[in-house]
């Protein structure tokens, strides 16, 4: 029986000591529970995915062919781009990468209105 709650003890003291060790990278004070209750809350760390980054690299992608789309016209760049996909596999890939999709369109057609 002994044996059984030191155990259990020791486990105790580990979480505690885990919560402590990160507590201290970073706490959140006074988060106010519904019950009235005053918490600190553990910022989390560690490696996080950049959505925003992602996100505003695709928005450029898009943005840049589409001016691409717009100033080249829909017939050059259409020829530019079968260059590609009859090139090397890089080329190919940078040929399916700068078809001309919807969301190229959309862009291109929005950056003609204020070109003209």
């Amino acid at each position: 029986m002994a044996d059984a709650n030191m155990q259990s003890f020791e486990q105790r003291v580990g979480r505690i000591n885990k919560r402590r060790t990160k507590m201290a990278r970073g706490v959140v004070e006074n988060v106010v529970n519904k019950d009235g209750l005053i918490e600190t809350k553990v910022r989390r760390h560690g490696p996080r995915f950049p959505w925003r980054g992602l996100f505003l690299s695709c928005l450029v992608f898009f943005a840049l062919k589409g001016l691409l789309l717009a100033h080249l016209g829909q017939g050059t760049y259409d020829s530019r781009v079968e260059k590609l996909k009859a090139g090397t596999v890089f080329e190919q890939v940078g040929g399916w990468a700068m078809h001309a999709d919807p969301i190229t369109q959309y862009a291109a057609d929005t950056i003609r209105s204020y070109i003209r």
